[in-house]
Parts: structure tokens; sequence; C-alpha cells
């Protein structure tokens, strides 16, 4: 019946790709011009058939700007989150065990990142990177045993509400026969009547009510253990987005935003290479009505001396140096564009003889301030999903304790969050350099509250700065052992003597012995 969603999760499927074709052509598009091989057409069975792209800045830029993102989302060797207790517990508890949950939250994080580390995270994740700012879209799976699983947009479709909410995921992928349990292997082998060729395997995940109820199909039977129930934040797949649009199912990606430069480019690269070619090839042409015989200048070596006129012989030639040259420049000003999209390092430094360092890092700044957007939306719909299904996991392995639901909150501490906290630091750096220019260091110390200065700069570092400064008890100490050791230097070295034997005997050593 028409209007009536699919029963089977193939025939949903189907049903679904027909709204995720405009996209899919349009990032298939953007593949051809930068990394074909990350989303080729359907009808590409081999490499060998991919399209050769005349120009490379779009394969640089994109495998640029994917490692910076890399390193913003998954910084090695520091974790990028944090454990936070809400207000109400905190304030539940005293001092020494508030010292206790936050020692425990914080093996709690190192367990968490460990698990990160050790499983295969940072390969898989570079791909989806590629794939979202290229195409636009990608489905990450985060496994069970671990590590990460990447779907291209041509292997799932999706459908969300308006609020940009998943609903609906079917991933369609070809597996073996004889992967697939005992139970179902019959029914697949008599549907394929003796062919030799892979499976169908469909993975239907459904937002019913607060759950995600998930299943899986071959030859539209179910996969018998397929079944199951995922609360709706923990749940393994994560449909990502590059740039998210409302009311549309899918994403578009930083490419198509680009997509003019990139044609122009690879028009211009494509008629200077050709060109180019065609302007490299040395014909010579020779009046057929002079002296100098064809014979004459094809069959001479080289400073050989033959009779002739040199008015009988031509060289081809194009004349079209100015046409190029209006090409390059055109390209030379495309190319730098795309450098500035993509960030590369060559398009923030000014060709000039010295450059400072501090002019390089304002220009670099100011370029990634423009990917503010896409950490926020990176950090919602993977980072903090990731951390969730993660601490699930490890959870119901028994390698984390069952915490109290809504008591502890994983908090981003990358992407844009460490882009703010990066400004404070450039803000309180510039205000101290300031003052200390007009008024002097001495000002500074005088005014200004040290501690206050060093915990404001231990935060933007995400440094716990707790363990690391002095309390006011050792403080005291220590300015009072100073002062003894000032008196005792002052009274001369008979009195340090006699101070070391009365403290030896257990007389009190701040007390000096009297003198006459």
């Amino acid at each position: 019946m028409r209007g009536q969603p699919a029963s089977t999760a193939k025939g949903r499927y189907s049903e679904l790709s027909s709204g995720r074709s405009p996209f899919l052509m349009r990032a298939q598009d953007c593949s051809e011009l930068t990394i074909p091989s990350l989303l080729p057409r359907s009808n590409i069975s081999t490499s060998s058939n991919l399209p050769t792209p005349y120009q490379g800045m779009g394969a640089r830029g994109v495998n640029n700007l994917a490692s910076k993102l890399l390193l913003a989302l998954l910084p090695p060797n520091q974790s990028f989150f944090r454990f936070r207790m809400d207000d109400q517990t905190l304030a539940e508890l005293g001092a020494s065990d508030r010292a206790t949950a936050e020692e425990g939250l914080a093996k709690m994080e190192r367990e968490v990142q460990m698990e990160a580390e050790s499983t295969a995270t940072r390969s898989p994740l570079f791909e989806a990177l590629k794939q979202l700012l290229v195409t636009g879209n990608v489905l990450v799976y985060l496994q069970p045993q671990g590590g990460l699983k990447v779907y291209r947009m041509d292997k799932y479709v999706v459908k969300r509400d308006p609020a940009g909410n998943l609903m609906e995921i079917v991933v369609h992928e070809c597996v073996h026969p004889e992967a697939l349990p005992e139970k179902i292997q019959k029914t697949v082998k008599e549907t394929m009547k003796g062919q030799q060729r892979m499976a169908d395997l469909y993975t239907w995940v459904k937002r019913v009510g607060g759950m995600y109820h998930v299943h899986q199909e071959v030859s539209d039977a179910v996969v018998p253990g397929s079944k199951g129930k995922w609360p709706l934040d923990k749940l393994p797949l994560f449909a990502l987005r590059w740039a998210q649009v409302d009311g549309e199912d899918y994403g578009r990606g930083h490419v198509e935003e680009y997509m003019g430069d990139l044609r122009s480019l690879e028009g211009l690269m494509a008629a200077i290479v050709e060109g180019s070619a065609a302007a490299a090839k040395v014909l010579f042409l020779v009046n057929p009505n002079g002296v100098t015989q064809e014979t004459t200048i094809s069959n001479s070596p080289n400073l050989a001396v033959r009779s002739g006129l040199a008015t009988d012989v031509t060289v081809l030639r194009l004349e079209k140096a100015n046409d190029f040259r209006v090409a390059l420049e055109t390209v030379t000003t495309l190319e730098a564009r795309l450098a500035q999209a993509f960030l590369l390092t060559s398009s923030i430094q000014r060709n000039a003889e010295r450059v400072t360092a501090e002019e390089i890092r304002l220009m670099a700044s100011e370029l990634e301030d423009a990917l503010g957007g896409v950490y926020s939306i990176l950090s919602q719909e993977f980072q903090l999903p990731y951390v969730r299904r993660m601490v699930h996991q490890l959870t119901m392995q028994g390698r984390l304790p069952q915490l109290p639901d809504g008591t502890v909150k994983p908090t981003i501490v990358t992407g844009m969050d460490a882009l703010g906290r990066g400004h404070d630091l450039q803000n309180l750096m510039s205000w101290s350099q300031a003052i200390t220019q007009v008024l002097g260091p001495e000002a500074l110390l005088q005014e200004v509250n040290p501690q206050a200065i060093i915990k404001m700069i231990s935060s933007a570092l995400s440094v716990d700065s707790k363990e690391l400064l002095k309390s006011e008890e050792q403080k005291a100490q220590e300015a009072q052992a100073r002062k003894q050791q000032e008196l005792l230097t002052q009274l001369g070295p008979e009195a340090m003597k006699m101070a070391t034997a009365q403290k030896a005997q257990g007389a009190p050593s701040g007390q000096a012995a009297p003198q006459g």
C-alpha cells in the first residue's frame, strides 16, 4: 500500500535510497575532484577505472585538514574529555570525599583513554574524517571488541526528524555466506541457487520511544540472535555530518562549498597540461618549392654540414605564451584560495624574506577559528556519544564501576573548548606583557596575585595544578625555616654550631645561645 513503510530491511533501504540520491551524486562529483577512491560511482568496479584529476590540490587539502581535525578530536597522549560531577553531588560531598571522588574520576578517564589508544581508532577515524570532508556524511560503528568501523555514504541510508535526531539507519553490507550463522546459511544458499556470490546483509536500526531497536536480515529473513535494544545515548552507530542543513537527512561536505574553485582549477590545469604537451612537440616544416630537401633535415646528424637555405625551413610554433600566462595566473589565484580554505601552511605565510613566528601564529589562529562550527557538530555527534558508549561497554565488562545516572557527565575539552582556552591564554599573555612594558616588572609583581595567574594558565593548558601548587601551611613552614636560617647566618658560625648542638640535645632550635 502506498505511503506504508517497507516491512523488510531491504525494502526500507530501497525506499530511503531515493532521498539519498541527490546527495550521493553530489558527493561523487566532489570525490572525483579530490580523492576518487573515497566514493567511486557505482558503475566503476575496479580501481584502474577511477578518474585521475589533473590537479592534486584537492587531495592535498583534504589530507591536510583531516590530519588537523584528527589531532584536535583525539590528541595523542592527552585526554579529550573530563568527567564532571553535578553541583548537587559536589555539595553533598565533604572535602575528603570530594578529593577521593575526583581521584576516582581521573582513574576512569585514564581507563577510557587507554582503551581508545590501544584499539584501532585513529586510522579508521582519519578515513571517516576524509569521508566527511569530501562527501559530508559517514557512518561510524564502535565495535564491541573495540575499534571503529567506517561505512561510506553509498552503504547506508538514514532518516532524521526535523530537529536532526536519528530516527532510522539501514546499513547494507556484502558478506560471505559462510560467515553467517548456520541456522540461516541454508536459506541463503537456496536463495542464491548455487551462484557463487556474496550475501546481502542489512542492519536496520529504528527509534521506538526512548530506545533504538536493531536487527539484521539476509534474504528477507531475520538473522538469529541479531535483535537487540540500545538506549538513546548508548547507540554504537554514529551518523556524522560535516555541515547540517535544517530539514535534510544528510549533511554537506567541506569540498562542496568550494566546488567552483576546484572545477575551475581542474579545467585550467587540464588545458595547461594538454596545451603544454602540444607546445612541447617540435615539428620542422620544409618549403616544398625550396632547394632544401626533407631528408636532409631528418637524416642529418648534429653539427653536420649540408647544402640548403635557412629560409626553406621553419619550426611550427603555437604562439600561445600570453594565453598560457593568463591561465597560469588564474591557477595561482585559485590555488591560494583553496590553500586557505583547507588550512594549508603555505596559505598563511606572506611572500617575504622575513616572516615572524608571531605573524604566522596569528594568521593560523584566524584560519583555525573558521572551524569552530565544525568542532561543535563533531563534539556533539561523535566525541560525546563515543565517550558515553565507551563508558557503557567498559562498565558492562566490569572495568569501570557502575555510577548512578546523572551524577557524572563527560565534558569535551578539545575542539571548540580548546580554542576558547587557547584564546584565554593568549589574552592573558598579551595583558601581562603590556603591563610589564608600561609599568615595569616590579609593578606586575606588586599588584598581581601570582597564584591566581598560575591557576588561570593551568586552566588554559588543561593542567591540574592542585597537586602542583604549595599549600598555605607549606609556604608558612618554608618562610619560618628561611627566617631561622637568616637569623643563624647573622649571628655567625659559632651560634650555628651551638644551635646544631642544642638541636641534637633536644633544645629548641629557634633559641640562640646567650653570648658573653
